[in-house]
């Protein structure tokens, strides 16, 4: 990871925490987060009671390190954040790396799980999994905020398709036609007075 991946085409929400172990060098890992293109939209430090992390984790209740992991969770103070950009979940599980630190260390040497984490409880930094994950885990962390549905692809070409493209299509041949002095003036007024959302006035004489 020399350098930040390219930007993609939409924003996205994903939760992200600073775990106990690292809580020190929180505003070392949040240089981190910035120069990789992600913006903070919202922020608190809080300790989680064991009986919160167990509702936190409970997609992993069973498994050999749930209870050192609800244990290790609620030790210490945490900082949650909402962490957004394009494709937002999918960097930054890249950023991250491997949860298990041991392992990113061999596989992943400049993610950020490697560079902090020391163990597979112990590894720094958590991040949403899927979509649905991100949701659940940010109105978890942050119960009052709305979180808004992130359109697909298809349903972003889809809605330019049907409405944008033709106007503005219109638009350019009107401009090719009239071919004004100032053509990005004149094709924003014509927009303005053909906007298909409005309704149509005809004067009377």
């Amino acid at each position: 990871m020399d350098q930040p991946p390219p930007p993609r085409i939409y924003l996205q929400q994903t939760l992200a925490l600073i775990k106990p172990d690292v809580i020190h060098i929180a505003d070392e890992i949040e240089g981190e987060i910035l120069k990789w293109g992600f913006f903070i939209l919202q922020k608190r430090k809080l300790q989680l009671s064991p009986e919160h992390c167990s509702d936190f984790y409970a997609d992993q209740y069973g498994t050999p390190h749930f209870p050192g992991l609800t244990a290790f969770m609620s030790s210490g103070p945490i900082i949650a954040m909402v962490l957004s950009r394009d494709d937002a979940i999918s960097y930054w599980k890249d950023l991250i790396g491997p949860s298990n630190s041991v392992i990113a260390k061999k596989t992943h040497p400049d993610s950020l799980r490697a560079k902090y984490g020391t163990s597979e409880i112990q590894n720094a930094l958590h991040g949403s999994e899927s979509l649905p994950a991100s949701v659940r885990e940010i109105k978890f962390m942050f119960p009052n905020t709305l979180i808004e549905p992130v359109p697909s692809k298809e349903e972003v070409k889809e809605y330019l398709n049907k409405n944008v493209n033709p106007i503005l299509l219109r638009g350019l041949t009107e401009v090719c036609k009239h071919k004004p002095f100032n053509p990005c003036v004149w094709l924003a007024d014509w927009l303005i007075k053909n906007n298909p959302n409005e309704p149509q006035v005809k004067e009377t004489e």
